[in-house]
């Protein structure tokens, strides 16, 4: 399927206001969930490590609300590639500032609800918050491929004749009228007759209808929904053949491969600070009235100020934004193996302002994907990479929060953080290096809209 040419504006600046609310709406409170992790924390009287479940599952895979935001996020990343082509940077950095500002705001918003309501009341406002999704999607409208049809005024004019029990073709007035006639005469016919013939001929009649018309309709209608019933079951379990034949294809691109492993996990690493960083400052004894903002809101704001500011830089042609996302990754790491060094507010606060800014790539993100697998496959390859990092959203805070449990500090959890992080970076850029192009020689096999990973190459 070939697409329309992206507009580059026009409605395109909607899809990209409600996609900012939506994200806004969708991820500001599973984002700030370290507020309410304390709450837990102090209401369960658990370990880190089994409490951190529930925050991680509010931000991963999930189950209910989890799977819609999921089907959220991946909708308005498609639907603002699609519309946007040499502003496609800046498009995806304003509606990933979403969820950043909604992390700032929750953050606090959160804490107010808690002592006003209760942990209970605050979590019934935010549900109630979050209906209006509903009608920020009532706004988005998919481009058009360009080899689209217009569209018929019935569906039943595409259902194949064969399919229908009953496809008797519509007859003329002339028709009509010679039935009509043919049956009054034969009506006249057995109405001049005697009695008993009038009955002798009707009871043959219908004899004759129910041995033959019935038995002949019944056997026509069980072939002809069996064929349909079969057609329809070879169609789909085409369609599922040919989408893992796809899913492998893609895994095929050593880029790709290496991207999937990549962010798996830099969420494993990366996310625990958004989610464990309030209890980090508690846990060094830091001092509450040194408090200027709490630290989730700085990681926040500057999550916000991080992509739009990735954003803008990946729409210069001088910029190739695989190598801005590994330079992203592996500064994320070194920060991460920094962070047991910091033992007061400050120190704290900048490096929570740091881990932001860096994991503003994920306005980026899309942006590589695109260019590595092509707009035509970006939906079937953003969904699987999603589904990865939903994973290591899921792992990273109890695996964190297990190595406080055993180790009574957050010293070497984060440390296995920051590996995590470093690793999927230089896999990363190992499978990017222009080397491989090199040596494989079919960067001119590649499809249009891709990376050929020359030195010179740019996004």
């Amino acid at each position: 399927m070939v697409f329309r040419k992206p507009p580059d504006g026009g409605w395109g600046w909607v899809i990209v206001v409600v996609s900012f609310f939506t994200q806004f709406l969708c991820y500001g409170s599973p984002l700030a969930v370290g507020v309410l992790y304390l709450e837990w924390l102090d209401a369960f009287g658990e370990g880190k490590g089994k409490t951190a479940w529930v925050g991680s599952l509010a931000n991963g895979i999930g189950l209910l609300a989890r799977l819609g935001c999921g089907l959220l996020y991946t909708a308005t990343v498609t639907i603002t590639c699609h519309y946007f082509d040499k502003r496609r940077g800046l498009a995806l950095g304003l509606i990933s500032t979403g969820s950043s500002v909604g992390l700032f705001i929750y953050a606090a918003l959160q804490r107010e609800l808690i002592e006003l309501y209760g942990l209970d009341g605050c979590l019934l406002i935010v549900g109630a918050l979050s209906l209006n999704i509903l009608a920020c999607g009532s706004l988005m409208r998919p481009l058009e491929s360009s080899d689209s049809l217009p569209p018929e005024k019935t569906c039943v004019n595409k259902v194949p004749d064969q399919y229908f029990v009953y496809h008797e073709k519509e007859k003329t007035v002339e028709e009509n009228i010679s039935i009509l006639e043919k049956g009054y005469i034969d009506e006249k016919c057995v109405n001049n007759m005697p009695e008993y013939k009038q009955d002798s001929i009707l009871n043959k009649n219908v004899l004759s209808s129910i041995n033959v018309n019935e038995k002949d309709t019944y056997k026509k209608k069980v072939v002809e929904q069996t064929n349909f019933c079969k057609q329809l079951a070879k169609k789909k379990w085409q369609l599922y053949l040919n989408y893992w034949e796809e899913t492998v294809v893609l895994f095929k691109n050593k880029v790709f491969s290496a991207l999937f492993v990549a962010i798996l996990l830099f969420d494993v690493g990366g996310f625990p600070p958004s989610l464990l960083m309030e209890d980090v400052a508690r846990s060094a004894n830091i001092n509450e009235d040194d408090y200027r903002m709490p630290l989730i809101s700085i990681i926040g704001i500057m999550t916000a100020v991080g992509k739009l500011t990735l954003g803008i830089l990946a729409d210069f042609k001088w910029v190739n934004t695989l190598y801005l996302y590994v330079t992203t990754l592996l500064m994320t790491g070194v920060a991460l193996f920094a962070i047991p060094f910091a033992k007061s507010y400050l120190t704290l606060a900048m490096l929570s302002g740091v881990l932001g800014f860096l994991t503003g790539n994920w306005s980026i993100f899309p942006y590589v994907t695109t260019k590595t697998v092509g707009i035509e496959k970006l939906t079937h390859a953003y969904g699987i990479l999603m589904f990865f990092a939903g994973l290591g959203n899921s792992l990273g805070p109890p695996i964190v929060g297990w190595f406080y449990d055993w180790t009574q500090e957050y010293d070497t959890a984060f440390y296995f953080s920051g590996f995590c992080v470093l690793l999927g970076g230089f896999l990363l850029l190992l499978a990017a290096l222009p080397c491989w192009n090199a040596c494989t020689n079919q960067s001119s096999k590649l499809p249009p809209n891709t990376y050929s990973y020359k030195v010179a190459s740019s996004a």
